[in-house]
């Protein structure tokens, strides 16, 4: 029984401990997976977004400086009939554009980029500014010459150098791309990666919790296999007990009290023959009737009990019995029809043919308020079938399914006991539909 006990243990905690580890991974790769997205929302919104506007804007700067360098060679070139002033205010449009993008870059720009170089870039545009200044300050009768030697020889050099800076800033810009898009690669693989890791221990996590589940039912399974066993051994041994009861009592009942009964009626009989008052001859016979109707009693009972024929000659004449009996007991008119013919049904499958037959009988009596009862007794080469119909109030819906109660519980236990099966139907006339079926064999 111990051993027992120890296989039917429950296995709810290691399932919430599976369950609970189950979770607790999840918690963690929910959180790591949005650790890392988090990461890449930050290097595309911070890093490639904020150095593919910044890239844009040395574009802005680096194509600003070009058209300054195109003015310094038409001033050079001297072709345009126009004075030195008339390139002022392309200069100055040029350098209003450059301020306000310098403005914006000044914002965008990486936060890794060397601010020594920022500022040197910012004090050479400025010299540069300053040169510009120069050049058109000259007075006119020496504006060509001058402005020409200062261009060729200090404008276009400090053009030249501002225009190599903003080309390595736009190089360390493609290479921070470069990098920010090698960490995002770098990102996506170990975030795929973990997403297999994570699939694999989950489906171990799976399968080791699915293994534990058929261990455990199993086990149970097999527990109750084992008590049902049990429960069909001391069935068996209870239903043969009783038999056994009844069979000793209803021997008792014919064989003890119908023989004191029988001789008490005899005695009587003689001397109601013997005795000469009237009175007393009334009497002696008012008892005798009493005595013999105690009699037919005690052997209807002896025969309900367990009847002899049921022994000697199989189902057949004991339902043959039974019925009339039953009919002048309860008033319960009944219809009997058998289908078929066998070699004849004895021993214990009549006998549990036959309780099952009195239980369902009995139920119409207690409950159904049924006047008439159908029974069925029909033959096939290898099974038995019982069935007893009314048309009563019925069972009540749940019955059906779990055949509740003392004594349909004992007629599904005497079904099993010689392997057949029992079911308990509503016809579609209303009332309840008894059926069992045996194997013969």
């Amino acid at each position: 029984m111990s051993e027992m006990k120890r296989d039917l243990r429950s296995p709810t905690a290691p399932l919430i401990a599976g369950f609970t580890v189950t979770l607790v991974t999840i918690a963690l790769f929910s959180t790591y997976t949005m650790h890392q997205m988090r990461s890449l929302r930050d290097l595309q919104t911070r890093t490639v977004d904020r150095n593919r506007k910044d890239s844009l804007q040395l574009l802005r700067i680096q194509n600003d400086l070009h058209s300054l360098e195109l003015a310094m060679l038409d001033i050079l070139d001297g072709d345009e009939p126009y004075p030195l002033a008339a390139w002022k205010g392309q200069f100055d449009r040029t350098r209003a554009d450059l301020e306000d993008a310098l403005q914006i870059e000044s914002r965008l720009g990486p936060a890794l980029r060397d601010p020594e170089r920022q500022y040197q870039f910012t004090v050479a545009l400025n010299q540069f500014w300053l040169s510009v200044g120069k050049v058109f300050e000259m007075s006119p009768s020496r504006q060509q010459k001058q402005a020409s030697n200062l261009v060729r020889h200090s404008l276009q050099p400090q053009q030249a150098s501002l225009n190599a800076t903003v080309a390595r800033l736009l190089v360390q810009n493609n290479e921070a791309d470069e990098e920010v898009t090698a960490r995002i690669h770098a990102i996506y693989a170990s975030v795929w990666r973990h997403v297999y890791i994570f699939m694999i221990a989950m489906l171990l996590a799976t399968l080791l919790t699915g293994l534990l589940l058929v261990g455990s039912n199993r086990t149970l399974f097999k527990g109750l296999a084992a008590l049902s066993e049990q429960r069909s051994v001391l069935a068996r041994r209870l239903i043969a007990t009783q038999e056994e009861v009844l069979r000793s009592v209803a021997r008792e009942l014919h064989d003890e009290f119908g023989q004191i009964l029988t001789a008490t009626g005899a005695l009587l009989l003689r001397a109601v023959r013997r005795e000469q008052s009237q009175t007393t001859r009334r009497d002696l016979e008012e008892i005798r009737d009493i005595t013999q109707t105690s009699l037919e009693k005690i052997r209807d009972l002896s025969r309900a009990l367990r009847p002899s024929i049921l022994d000697e000659s199989g189902i057949e004449p004991a339902l043959e019995a039974y019925l009339p009996t039953y009919e002048r007991l309860t008033g319960i008119r009944v219809s009997y029809e058998k289908t078929g013919s066998s070699a004849g049904v004895a021993g214990s499958v009549a006998i549990h043919i036959y309780r099952v037959l009195q239980e369902a009988l009995g139920n119409i009596a207690r409950h159904s308020k049924s006047q008439f009862a159908w029974v069925r007794l029909m033959f096939s080469a290898s099974h038995l079938r019982l069935e007893v119909e009314d048309r009563g109030i019925g069972l009540p819906p749940g019955t059906f399914s779990g055949a509740r109660g003392v004594g349909l519980v004992g007629m599904r236990e005497r079904a099993e006991l010689v392997h057949g099966t029992i079911e308990f139907l509503r016809p579609t006339q209303g009332g309840t539909l008894v059926r069992m079926e045996v194997p013969l064999g």
